[in-house]
């Protein structure tokens, strides 16, 4: 069975390996400045809560850089025949929470040049996410002009954290970008702190388990916004792709938001569909993490609800703690062949040809 992981975290022992890519004040900023933690930290504004065992599994942490590659291999992409690996980086997309939108843009560009020339070369599995700094959508636009066309480039990525929910008109010059260079627009858990203090996150939270609990809060607000400021009617053939933020509330908020669009339709004449629609043509969710109740047919009847056999990507999130593999992965059997593989080829068209002539 042909299986692509979207969200395979590629770490780093220390954010020091970005300084040969920086230049100027930013490398200034980034050698000299204030530090946001232990020497070799990325800069990101601090959340108000703490993971208590820190986010990785305890078998998996690398005692040096080329460590993070074998044991990746040896513990996720060799045994679970992982044929493409989406890399999805881990601290780059809290640049999103500096102030500085021209320092936050310059780490982020500093990453995909690192990840091009680290990372991708290591395995012909991997495909990047271009991560991007959304405080300045502009800048943002810019970078992914610049690395758009790269071919192993999968997807645009940004934190789920943010300072307006993602349709906001703010943010349109990303998607144009993303159209010009036919790449997916995709969010991540993350971002939640610093500059991104609003209610665009899990609420106010004290404890991890709590703020992980409803990490999908802000995922609603995205989605919805998306949704009713036309987003897929400017860019039709834009995939927004929604990254750890849960599944099992989809189908209620759409029913919501089919059932308020009709009573109130005439407030956003731009739409042509029902929000379910677009929904199912222009967004993805990501099944990592996917809800466990102890009744696993009430699961599988809230993901047929949401088409979820064409609608759900699998995701490992390696190496987090709630890392999920393919035999913790309760799917209808009959839907993992999309789940696991055939739906990716649907949103990330550079997977190379080669993995596409497996798959069929």
């Amino acid at each position: 069975m042909f299986i692509v992981d979207c969200d395979c975290h590629n770490y780093w022992l220390s954010a020091k390996v970005l300084e040969p890519y920086l230049t100027g004040v930013w490398k200034d900023m980034f050698v000299h400045g204030e530090r946001t933690g232990p020497e070799g930290a990325f800069p990101h504004g601090h959340r108000p809560w703490f993971h208590p065992h820190g986010f990785s599994r305890k078998d998996v942490r690398p005692l040096s850089e080329d460590d993070n590659y074998t044991i990746m291999k040896e513990k996720h992409l060799d045994p679970n025949k992982i044929d493409i690996a989406i890399l999805t980086g881990d601290e780059p997309m809290e640049a999103s929470t500096l102030a500085n939108p021209y320092y936050a843009s310059a780490l982020v560009s500093a990453y995909n040049d690192y990840q091009i020339d680290y990372w991708l070369p290591k395995d012909s599995r991997f495909m990047g996410s271009l991560v991007i700094a959304p405080q300045d959508p502009n800048l943002a636009a810019k970078e992914i002009r610049r690395l758009g066309h790269h071919p192993r480039m999968a997807q645009v990525l940004a934190s789920q954290g943010s300072q307006r929910p993602y349709g906001d008109p703010f943010y349109h010059p990303i998607y144009e970008a993303c159209a010009e260079v036919g790449l997916p627009f995709a969010i991540h858990l993350g971002g939640h702190g610093g500059l991104n203090w609003n209610a665009i996150a899990p609420a106010p939270t004290t404890f991890f388990w709590e703020t992980h609990a409803i990490l999908h809060m802000a995922a609603m607000s995205h989605v919805a916004s998306m949704i009713a400021h036309g987003v897929f009617e400017k860019w039709p053939n834009l995939f927004f792709v929604v990254i750890e933020c849960g599944v099992a509330w989809v189908p209620s908020v759409l029913w919501r938001l089919d059932q308020d669009y009709k009573a109130l339709r005439k407030e956003t004449p731009w739409l042509k569909m029902l929000p379910s629609e677009y929904f199912r043509r222009n967004i993805r969710f990501s099944t990592q993490p996917l809800e466990r109740p102890d009744n696993l047919q009430h699961l599988w009847s809230i993901l047929e609800a949401m088409d979820g056999e064409n609608t759900l990507l699998f995701a490992s999130d390696y190496p987090h703690w709630d890392y999920d593999d393919l035999k913790s992965l309760h799917l209808p059997p009959e839907w993992k062949p999309r789940i696991l593989g055939q739906n990716a080829l649907e949103v990330y068209k550079r997977i190379p040809s080669p993995a596409r002539t497996r798959a069929a």
